[in-house]
C-alpha cells in the first residue's frame, strides 16, 4: 500500500476513536541505537511496578505500511488494544514496538511469493530488536518465562522468523497474517502459539500460514490457528480485539 494512501487511513482511524478511548499515549517514545542503525520504538509501561515484582514482555512487529521514523505510525493497529484499560487492568505488562525504517524489513523477503527460504542472518532492523530485548530484559523488573511475540503481515513473517532465531527466548507467539519457511518449524515445535488469517487475504496467502501448522503438526507442535471466513488482509483487527486471545496469550510460561 502507497505510503500517501495509508496516511489517510491514519487519519480515518484516528478520527473514529474519541480521546477518552485512544490510548495510544500510553506508549513513551524511545529511540535504541544499534551500530549504525537508529531503531525508534514505543514501550507501554504497566499502570504501576511495584516493588520486587516482575511482569510479562510483549514484542510487538508491525506491518508494511507502518515502517518509517515518526516513531508513531507503527501504533495504528492491535497497539491501542493491548493499552486500553480492559488489557492494562488484567494484565499487566511491558510492550514494546519498535519501527522498522521505510527501506528495510522485518524478514528480506518478498511477501507475495508461495514460499521462501529463512534467510542465513537476521534483517538489520530485526538484529536491532534482538538486542533491544536484551538490554531491556538485563535492566527491567520482565519476567523471563512470560516473553512473548506478536506481529502482523510484514510483523508476521517477523514473528515466525524470530521463533526460528531466538525459540529459547519467548513463552508464545501470535503471528498473524505472516508466513514463513516450514524447515524451521522444528526449532520451535514446543513453543505455545496462536496463528491468524483470513481466507480472502490476496496480499499475504493463507497457505502461508497454513503450511507453517501443518509443518508444527506434523512434527508434534499443537499449534491453535484460527482462519477468519470471508475476511481479507485485515486478520489483525478483530485478532487484537478478541479477549480470547489475551487470556491464552498471557497465561502462558515457558518452562
Amino acid at each position: 500500500m502507497c505510503r500517501s494512501l495509508f496516511a489517510i487511513l491514519i487519519i480515518a482511524m484516528t478520527t473514529t476513536l474519541s480521546a477518552e478511548d485512544d490510548h495510544r499515549g500510553r506508549f513513551e517514545a524511545h529511540t535504541f541505537k544499534h551500530g549504525d542503525l537508529e531503531l525508534p520504538y514505543r514501550l507501554l509501561k504497566p499502570k504501576s511496578v511495584a516493588e520486587g515484582q516482575k511482569y510479562p514482555l510483549v514484542i510487538f512487529l508491525h506491518g508494511g505500511g507502518e515502517r518509517g521514523t515518526d516513531n508513531a505510525i507503527q501504533l495504528v493497529h492491535g497497539m491501542n488494544d493491548f493499552a486500553s484499560d480492559a488489557v492494562m487492568d488484567k494484565y499487566p505488562a511491558f510492550v514494546i514496538a519498535p519501527q522498522c525504517p521505510e527501506e528495510r524489513k522485518w524478514v528480506e523477503v518478498d511477501w507475495d511469493l508461495e514460499s521462501h527460504t529463512i534467510p542465513a542472518e537476521a534483517s538489520l532492523p530485526l538484529a536491532a530488536t534482538f538486542a533491544l530485548i536484551d538490554q531491556f530484559l538485563a535492566e527491567q523488573p520482565v519476567d523471563k518465562s512470560r516473553v512473548y511475540i506478536t506481529g502482523l503481515s510484514m510483523g508476521g513473517y517477523g514473528t515466525w522468523d524470530v521463533l526460528a532465531r531466538k525459540p529459547e527466548l519467548f513463552a508464545a507467539a501470535v503471528p498473524i497474517c505472516g508466513g514463513s519457511d516450514p524447515a524451521t518449524a522444528g526449532k520451535f515445535k514446543h513453543v505455545p502459539l496462536w496463528a491468524f488469517h483470513g481466507d480472502l487475504d490476496t496480499a499475504v496467502k493463507p497457505k502461508r500460514s497454513r503450511e507453517m501448522i501443518d509443518a508444527l503438526r506434523v512434527l508434534g507442535g499443537t499449534p491453535k490457528y484460527t482462519e477468519y471466513k470471508e475476511v481479507g488482509h485485515d486478520s489483525w483487527t478483530q485478532t487484537y480485539a478478541d479477549p480470547a486471545m489475551y487470556e491464552w496469550l498471557f497465561a502462558q510460561r515457558r518452562e
